[in-house]
C-alpha cells in the first residue's frame, strides 16, 4: 500500500512537471515566432522531435516497424499539419493565452465526434460540459463585437478539432491493433507528418530564419523537453494513474499558458474573455472527472506536446 502511494505521488509529480513544460511552451512558441515563420518552426519541432523519439525507441528496444501505413500517414497529417502547423499560424495572428485555451477544447470535440464515429453517445452530465464549452467559446469569440483576432481564434479551434480527430483515429486504430506500441504510434505519425511540414516550410514565403540564441533554445525546448521528456513523463504517469486523472491534471497546461502570457507577454484578457476561459476550463475538468468513472473506458491518445 505504501509502495502504491509512493508510485502515485511520483506520477503526480511527473504530471505537474509535464503541465509546467507544456503550459509555459505557449509563451516559448509565441516568442520564437519573432525569429522564424510558423511553418519553419513547426517543421523543426516535429521533424527533430520524431528523430529524438526514434532514438529513444532504439535504445529502449521498443518495436520500430511501421504498421498500418495509410492510417499512420493520415494521423501524421492531422497531428502535425492540422494541429501543430495551424496552431503555430494561430500564434502568429493572436495571443498565446487565448490560443492555448481554444486549442485545448480538444476533449470537447472528441466527445462530440465520438458520437457518430465511435457510437459513444453524449449523455447525462456530459451535456453540461457541452453547453459550458459552447458558451465559453461564444464569450471568447464575442460574435456581437467581432474582434481583430477572429481569424486567430478560428485557427486555434481548428487546431483543436484536428487534434480531436487524430485522437478518434488513434482509438479506432487501437481497436484494430490492440498490441501496437504507444511509442511507435507516437513516433511514426510525427515523422510522416513532419515531411509535408518541411515542404510547407520550404514553399511558403516567410522571413529568413534568424538563428538567435532564443530560437535555438526554443527549438531545443520543444524537441527535448516538450517532446522526449514530456512524452516519457506522460507514459510514466499513465502507467501509474487512471487515464482520467492524468487527463484532468493535463488541463492545467492551458491555465499555465494563460497566466504565463499574462505575466510575460502582457496579454491581459478582458472580463468576457476570462469568463469564457473559465467556462471552457470547467467543461474540460468535468469531462476529465467523468472519464475517471469505472464505467468509462478510454484508450489514451499519443501525447502531443504543445
Amino acid at each position: 500500500m505504501e509502495q502504491l502511494a509512493k508510485q502515485r505521488s511520483q506520477a503526480l509529480a511527473a504530471l505537474l512537471l509535464l503541465t509546467l513544460i507544456w503550459g509555459y511552451n505557449w509563451v516559448v512558441m509565441k516568442s520564437a515566432l519573432q525569429y522564424a515563420g510558423p511553418f519553419q518552426f513547426a517543421a523543426m519541432r516535429t521533424f527533430f522531435g520524431a528523430l529524438v523519439l526514434f532514438l529513444v525507441m532504439f535504445f529502449a528496444k521498443r518495436p520500430m516497424r511501421l504498421q498500418a501505413f495509410p492510417t499512420m500517414l493520415v494521423l501524421g497529417i492531422l497531428q502535425n499539419v492540422g494541429f501543430t502547423g495551424v496552431l503555430m499560424w494561430a500564434l502568429v495572428e493572436g495571443g498565446a493565452g487565448k490560443t492555448a485555451i481554444l486549442t485545448y477544447t480538444m476533449p470537447f470535440w472528441v466527445m462530440l465526434f465520438a458520437w457518430p464515429l465511435l457510437g459513444e453517445r453524449v449523455h447525462g452530465w456530459q451535456w453540461l460540459a457541452v453547453l459550458s464549452a459552447v458558451l465559453g467559446m461564444l464569450l471568447i469569440f464575442d460574435p456581437l463585437h467581432l474582434k481583430a483576432d477572429l481569424f486567430s481564434m478560428a485557427l486555434a479551434v481548428l487546431s483543436g478539432v484536428c487534434w480531436a480527430l487524430s485522437a478518434i483515429m488513434t482509438k479506432q486504430l487501437h481497436r484494430r491493433l490492440p498490441d501496437l506500441d504507444l511509442m511507435n504510434l507516437t513516433a511514426w505519425p510525427m515523422l510522416l507528418g513532419s515531411l509535408p511540414m518541411v515542404l510547407f516550410a520550404w514553399w511558403m514565403p516567410s522571413m529568413p530564419i534568424q538563428w538567435t540564441p532564443y530560437l535555438i533554445g526554443a527549438v531545443l525546448f520543444n524537441v527535448v523537453l516538450c517532446g522526449a521528456l514530456a512524452w516519457t513523463l506522460w507514459l510514466f504517469a499513465l502507467q501509474r494513474l487512471p487515464a482520467g486523472v492524468a487527463s484532468m491534471a493535463s488541463m492545467l497546461a492551458p491555465v499555465i499558458g494563460v497566466v504565463a502570457a499574462w505575466i510575460q507577454l502582457n496579454e491581459v484578457p478582458d472580463g468576457m474573455e476570462l469568463t469564457g476561459m473559465a467556462l471552457i476550463i470547467f467543461s474540460l475538468t468535468l469531462i476529465s472527472i467523468l472519464m475517471m468513472r469505472p464505467a468509462y473506458k478510454v484508450v489514451p491518445a499519443p501525447a502531443t506536446a504543445v
